[in-house]
């Protein structure tokens, strides 16, 4: 197992289903099962899955000053996010390239819940308290269990009153199995799903009764390496996977922009006034590549760093491929040259000892409408 700073009191169930415990973001995390990887992209996909996404940084803000360090901090107006909402953003740096991206739970008047990966924003806010009317507590001890899947509402609702209405994108909080939870309507999987943040000293209890109860709604324990299946399909980045700290361009620093990540909608309508604005909006057009869609004959995934050539002309680079056992395609997200970014075009892929033809597609792959996971009732 590598050494992490970081625990996930699962970390002896994660163990017992053949996890070696691999390190993501500082926590010791099940990259996989001895169970097969497609057989848990099918579950979710078909079923549900219960994934231990508590590797994710969990950051209490609060205070009278907490709202305005968000909203200059993110490009979300976070006046529009009431107690019980919840919104997807991103933070940039000074030159307007993104370094991180989170959920914003607010929680009360004067408090907020800040969920995020591997970037740079805990940093940021750390920063932004000094000398503020707030306080910023990173909070490892909260757990946060993510059970994504079409029969995840119909489990949850033997067990909490009221979560079959509870929005996309609303939190809510509760009980489950006699713990204190918050359950979230969010997920990493395009699937209509919920995360439940709870204590760590009761994870166990919480994941095990899931498991139990559940079985016979076809719920079954996920590794974290089923996320590249399922965010392939459903066009959801990585930071910093599908970034340029993965693929530096020669002459440029690190940092993409949100118009190349296709992450642009994340400003709120109207907002001019958060780090980094007056370089984003200067930005727009002048975009080095696109994040763009691969559909590839056969049943061979691309590999992560593959190049994609048109003739003898590199023109884009795999960051995530997969292989779907439900639609029997071979699918992944690459960054293209600009005029690539456009359905149809022939491609071929040099991954490894394999060439493998196909062309551009948009995305996302799966449920391109986005109903599954925005359905309400």
């Amino acid at each position: 197992m590598t050494t992490s700073w970081r625990s996930s009191t699962l970390a002896d169930r994660h163990r017992a289903l053949g996890s070696s415990l691999e390190d993501w973001n500082g926590m010791a995390t099940a990259w996989t099962y001895n169970s097969d990887v497609q057989d848990h992209h099918v579950a979710v996909r078909s079923k549900a899955g219960l994934m231990d996404v508590s590797g994710l940084k969990k950051l209490h803000l609060v205070g009278p000053h907490a709202s305005a360090i968000l909203d200059y901090a993110t490009t979300r107006n976070v006046q529009k996010i009431t107690p019980g909402r919840s919104a997807y953003a991103a933070a940039l740096n000074d030159e307007g390239k993104f370094i991180d991206d989170c959920i914003l739970y607010r929680t009360g008047p004067n408090s907020w819940m800040v969920v995020h990966g591997a970037g740079g924003l805990h940093d940021m806010l750390s920063a932004a308290v000094v000398g503020r009317n707030a306080a910023l507590l990173f909070d490892d001890d909260l757990h946060d269990l993510s059970l994504q899947g079409p029969v995840a509402v119909d489990f949850l609702d033997r067990h909490v009153p009221g979560i079959r209405q509870l929005n996309y994108f609303h939190h809510m909080q509760t009980t489950l199995f006699g713990a204190p939870v918050m359950i979230s309507r969010t997920g990493y999987t395009g699937e209509r799903g919920y995360e439940i943040f709870c204590k760590g000293v009761d994870a166990p209890k919480i994941w095990d009764s899931i498991l139990e109860d559940g079985k016979p709604d076809g719920i079954v324990p996920v590794c974290f390496t089923a996320l590249d299946l399922l965010r392939v399909e459903s066009y959801l980045l990585f930071y910093p996977y599908d970034n340029s700290e993965m693929y530096p361009f020669e002459q440029d620093l690190a940092g993409d922009t949100l118009w190349e990540l296709g992450l642009d909608f994340t400003v709120s309508p109207g907002k001019t006034n958060f780090r980094g604005a007056p370089a984003h909006f200067a930005l727009k057009g002048r975009e080095r590549f696109k994040i763009y869609g691969l559909l590839l004959d056969g049943t061979v995934a691309a590999e992560a760093g593959a190049g994609v050539y048109d003739g003898e002309t590199k023109v884009g680079v795999v960051t995530c491929g997969m292989v779907s056992t439900l639609t029997g395609q071979s699918m992944a997200l690459a960054r293209m040259d600009v005029p690539y970014a456009t359905s149809g075009k022939a491609i071929v892929v040099r991954s490894g000892q394999e060439t493998l033809s196909g062309i551009t597609h948009e995305l996302p792959f799966d449920d391109p409408q986005k109903k599954k996971r925005t359905v309400k009732g």
